[in-house]
């Protein structure tokens, strides 16, 4: 039996993604047996970030500076920007290093399910940063779910008044991904995306 303070640092860790309450005890296990090489930095890093962190005023990406570091970073692109979901999808995005603009986080995706409205995400920002001008392409990278679908066709109709191009990302078969193990829907959006090889 642990101390109620242990138990509820295990029941904290537990409740990240991809912990569950057995991956919780032994993270916490290490980080108690380890005390001074990863609690102590763990705590610190964990109060620094706590103090600092902050949503960006121009994109909505979570940083410790506002501005935040791809906002604010001289060698990105200006006139390219990548329209995401969530500050998660922006980081996987940039964490390729392949997208050269900046970003957009929209803070989620039209639902009526679950009562999500134009009004509730950052769409009318994201068309108030096209219109302020010095942008070329936009490109929506939603998920390849209904409502991620729905959310693209919406913003692409918003920004067909500006002088923009409007892109989206390519779906279909993943590199590595064999036929035999993919849905129907990845297969018909691969086929339709064919190209000359």
């Amino acid at each position: 039996m642990a101390s109620p303070e242990i138990d509820a640092l295990t029941q904290a860790l537990a409740r990240l993604p991809g912990l569950g309450p057995r991956s919780a005890r032994r993270a916490v296990l290490h980080l108690l047996k380890r005390r001074e090489t990863a609690l102590a930095p763990l705590v610190l890093a964990l109060q620094a970030v706590e103090a600092r962190l902050s949503t960006c005023e121009i994109c909505g990406n979570v940083d410790t500076s506002n501005p935040c570091a791809v906002c604010t970073d001289p060698r990105r692109d200006t006139s390219a920007l990548c329209v995401v979901e969530e500050v998660a999808d922006l980081w996987a995005l940039d964490r390729s290093r392949l997208f050269p603009g900046r970003y957009h986080v929209l803070g989620g995706r039209l639902s009526a399910l679950d009562g999500v409205r134009p009004e509730n995400l950052s769409i009318d920002a994201l068309i108030g940063r096209v219109a302020a001008g010095g942008i070329d392409e936009v490109v929506l990278a939603m998920n390849a779910t209904l409502e991620g679908q729905t959310t693209m066709h919406y913003v692409a109709d918003r920004l067909g008044d500006f002088p923009v191009r409007v892109m989206q990302l390519a779906h279909g078969m993943p590199v590595g991904g064999e036929l035999d193990y993919l849905d129907e829907g990845t297969l018909a959006q691969a086929l339709r995306a064919r190209r000359p090889v």
